[in-house]
Parts: structure tokens; sequence; C-alpha cells
């Protein structure tokens, strides 16, 4: 810490340039003071005659010459300094302010105790009992003051920079050349001395620090606003997603009340049609039952005719009256009037088919509950409607595009087009401009009556050049109508698909998160089928078109404005 004596002294008599006690000084033009031999040194690094402290450029060196009264002055200081017990009093006397510390003011301000609430402040350097507060640092004396010192401190230098306090002024210095960092290299981005910009920043772009301070703080406005803005759209995000949240937990609660609903409804059915089956059963078993009866009731009748006719042909036969057998004989030959038993039979099985037929009523109940899902379904994930449109730079050169993109048609031709690493350049396919990598999405394609086409999604990183196998094992996820023959997705290996009607606008909807890709027949309102996988990359929206030589043979991505599905696009 300096002593009283050393500041009030070496702040009038020390040189800037070289921080000691003038020796033989001069004054330059605008008012400021170099030892001798300094000023010529930083002159002759120098390509401009230029004062170390103001920075005023001169034209020409300027003469100089010693400041006589200056010089006996630092002699005198240099005199104080080699015996500072005998000369402190006189040095009270050069600065009246300045009182020994039994000559404080009672009540000190902002006395910085060693180890108090302040222990982390700027204390002043020049206090010699308790330490005060620093309000201001010296950039010049590399001092910071207190408020009473800091009068005695502006009263002797007007022009000396202060700032704020600080800790450590001493690494505002040069390390190099110890001397003030006061100006900022533009090429380097880094604070420098003015000896800096004489040596390894001679070429360099250079502006005050005070200047550059300027601009990086207005930077710092704008990087805070938009750090705020950033909050502020995070903050909204989290807002958005709580309410999602709830959204979510009542939609759950929907689902599951309605699908306990669509399930309450599947038992009833079920048990409606087992119990009419039981009841049918009943009536049959009940109904073969009666028949029988009643069968066994004509065997019963005609076992008693023929009981009768037995025991008559037993009298008969033993009488010994030739003409009483004669006279009955003819009549008693002839068989009682009886019906042929030998095709009557009761099944044991009489309900062959009765429980598939119910079943069957079941099935079609089920059918029309799944189409009413279906239905519900569709609308669901048409909330999720994206725009999409065909990028021309994956387009095969066979294909032709509309201006807005959304119509494709295979040209029956080569187009000349420049052959880039996204370019598809011997399959006739196009993808999607806009790529997916997360929530939901859902778009319509208009397939009309074409044989020959895919559509769904492929990854980013699928093969472009050459032969491609359309697959889930070579990343394509796709419904195809082949050659006009038969439907199959493109899994591995590929799966047949029976589909009626003909689907002419194909819904298609991917959950990136849950890895499902359905297909949907909008007109008819039906789901054709769903990959279930798991997305690992980027995906685009997937067309193939084949040419079929046939005028009406576009493929149209459908704009979702429509709110009809049996519109055609």
């Amino acid at each position: 810490m300096a002593s009283p004596t050393s500041m009030l002294a070496e702040e009038q008599v020390h040189c800037s340039i070289c921080l000691d006690v003038f020796t033989n000084p001069v004054s330059i033009p605008c008012g400021h003071n170099f030892c001798m031999a300094c000023i010529g040194s930083y002159w002759k690094s120098s390509a401009l005659f230029m004062c170390p402290m103001c920075k005023k450029t001169f034209f020409k060196q300027p003469d100089i010459s010693i400041n006589t009264v200056l010089r006996e002055i630092a002699e005198k200081f240099k005199a104080m300094k080699s015996n500072p017990v005998g000369n402190f009093q006189k040095t009270m006397q050069l600065d009246p302010g300045l009182r020994t510390h039994e000559e404080l003011p009672t009540e000190m301000p902002e006395l910085i105790p060693p180890n108090g609430p302040w222990a982390q402040e700027v204390s002043c350097d020049v206090c010699t009992g308790p330490q005060r507060r620093a309000v201001k640092s010296c950039l010049v004396c590399l001092t910071s003051y207190c408020e009473e010192h800091l009068k005695t401190h502006t009263a002797r230098f007007t022009k000396h920079k202060l700032i704020e306090p600080v800790h450590n002024l001493e690494d505002r210095m040069c390390k190099k050349h110890e001397r003030l960092l006061e100006l900022f290299c533009k090429k380097d981005q880094t604070i420098v001395c003015v000896l800096c910009t004489e040596m390894d920043h001679r070429a360099h772009y250079t502006v005050p620090v005070e200047r550059e301070w300027t601009e990086k703080k207005a930077l710092l406005r704008k990087t805070e606003t938009e750090v705020q803005q950033m909050i502020q759209g995070r903050l909204k995000k989290v807002d958005d997603i709580k309410h999602s949240i709830e959204l979510n937990k009542s939609s759950t609660q929907r689902e599951i009340e309605d699908s306990m609903q669509v399930f309450s409804d599947l038992i009833r059915a079920v048990q409606k049609v087992q119990a009419e089956l039981v009841l049918d059963i009943e009536e049959k078993q009940k109904k073969t039952e009666s028949w029988a009866n009643k069968q066994i009731q004509e065997l019963e009748q005609e076992i008693d005719v023929l009981k009768l006719r037995n025991t008559e042909l037993g009298y008969l036969s033993h009488t010994e009256d030739h003409i009483h057998f004669l006279q009955n004989f003819t009549s008693l030959m002839a068989h009682p009037n009886t019906k042929d038993w030998s095709e009557t039979r009761v099944h044991a099985d009489q309900c062959v088919g009765t429980t598939r037929r119910a079943v069957l009523k079941l099935e079609e109940t089920l059918t029309e509950e799944v189409e009413k899902l279906v239905e519900m379904e569709l609308r669901r994930v048409q909330k999720y409607s994206v725009d999409v449109t065909f990028d021309p730079d994956t387009a095969n050169p066979w294909l032709q595009l509309s201006e807005d993109r959304r119509q494709m048609r295979h040209l029956g031709a080569w187009q000349d087009l420049p052959d880039t690493p996204e370019r598809f350049d011997t399959v006739v396919i196009a993808l999607g401009h806009e790529g997916l990598s997360s929530g939901r999405h859902y778009w319509e394609v208009q397939v009309g009556e074409k044989d020959d086409w895919y559509l769904g999604v492929a990854q980013a990183s699928v093969n472009r050049k050459g032969r491609i196998s359309v697959s889930t094992a070579h990343g394509y996820w796709a419904l195809a109508m082949r050659k006009g023959r038969e439907y199959r997705a493109s899994s591995s290996p590929p799966l047949l698909l029976s589909i009626e009607p003909k689907p002419k606008r194909v819904g298609v909807y991917v959950d990136y998160e849950e890895g499902q890709l359905s297909f949907y027949d909008v007109q008819n309102k039906s789901h054709i089928y769903t990959f279930v996988d798991s997305f690992k990359e980027k995906l685009f929206p997937f067309f193939y078109l084949y040419c079929c030589d046939k005028a009406s043979d576009t493929m149209m991505i459908c704009p979702m404005q429509e709110t009809s599905h049996t519109k055609q696009c």
C-alpha cells in the first residue's frame, strides 16, 4: 500500500512512460511532461510523433527543452524519498487535506472491516488506518481512492482517467511493455497498449477501448435482447407444453371413456348374439324333440295295428276249419296300411352352422364399428395436415413437375437436368421438399386410375443412384400399386394386400416418435395399412410414378384446405 507521502509527490513528478520520478523532464506542446530519454525513445520506435497521454499527433518532432522547475521538484522528491520520516511534516504542509490516523474524523465513512460484509469490495490504497471503501480507481496511477482521498487526487490531476473501483489494476497494464492497455486491436480481437501498436500490431487496425466498448456494448444489448426473447419464447413453450399436458390428460380420459364405451357395446353385442344363439339352439332342440315324439306316437299306433294282425294270423294258422281259413286268408295276407320308416331318423347335431352364422353376424357388427372408428381416426389425423410439395432437385429426369410443385407426371422423355447428388438418376422417384424429423404429419395424394405407383416416406440417406430396391430394409416405407395387378406394402419381404374398391385418393399419416406410418382410403374412409417401426433419421415424403401411357396419369398432392373428402383435387 502506498503511503500518503509517496502518493502526494509521485502523482506530480512521475513519468507516465517509465513510471519513475522524472529525470530531465521535458514538456511537449500539448502540455504533458516526460523524461527526455523516455519520450525520445518512444518517438524513435513510432512512425508518428504522438503524445503517449492524450494521443495528440504532431506533423514533425516538436522542439523540446528541459523543464527546470519540474526538474527541481523531482530532485526534491528524490531527496524526500531518501528520508521519508524527516520530511513527513513537510509533505503534510504541501497537502493540508491529509492527516495522521489520530486526526481522522470520529465518524469515518464506509470503513471496511478485514472480514466484514465488504470483504469483496475494493479498498482505498491510500488509507493508512482502517481501510475505507474505494469509490474510484485511477488508470494512470493504478491506485484506488476512497471519497476523502479522491478529492485530493482530482484536485491535482484533472486529466487522469477514473473508473469504477476494481481489483488488480495491474491487470490493466500491458505485461510486455508495462504500459496502460487503452487500445483494441480489431484484427486480433485483443486489448493492447500504445507500444504494441508499433510492434506486434503495427499494421493492425486499432481503436480506443472506449469506442470498442461502446460497439461491443451495443452488440451485448442486442444479444441480451435476443436472449430475453429466447427466454420468453421458452417460457411460452413451457406454458404451451403444460397446457398440452392438460389437454393430453383430458384427451386420454375421453379416449379411455370412448374405448370403454366401444368395448362395452361390443361386449353387449357379443352377449346379445350369444343369447340369441343359445335361444336358437334350444328352439331347434325343442322342435326336433316335438317332431320325434310325433314320429314315436305314429310308430306306436302302427305297432298296435301290427300286433292285432299278428294275433289274427296266429288264430288263423291254428284253425282246423278249412272253410274259415280260406275265407280269411286273402284279407289277412295283405299288410296293414303303414308308413315307410326306413329314412326316418333324428340327427344328434341339429345345429350345424348355427354358431358360424352367429359369429358372421357379430363380424358384421364389428366391421360397422371398425368403420366408425376409422372415420373418427381419419378426422383426427387430418388435424396434422402439412403443406407438402415435390422437391425438383430430387426428381428423376423422366418426371415433370408443375410450377407449384404439387403435380407430377411421367413425361415419356428424358430431360437434361443437372446430375446432383440429391437427384434419382435411374428410378422414377421424387421426394418431398419438406423433411420430417419429429412430430405428426399428414398429407393426401390423388392417384386416380394410375396403375403403377408408390407412396410413403424415405430416409434421407437412401441410395439415389442406379437400381433401387424399395423396401423397409433399404429405408423405404411405402404402399404400392404394381402394374395394375396387386397392392402391396414395401415390407421385407413384400406383403400383398387385398383392397376393395381401388383407392383414388390416399391419405398418408406419419407419427415420427411412435414410429407409425399409416395409409387411408380418403374417399371410402377406410384404413389400408400401417407400418410400425423405429425411425432413426430424417424422413422425406416419397413418390414413384411409372409411365402408363395415359394423358390423365398425373400424381397430385392435394391441398388440405378442402373440407370435403370426396371432392377430387
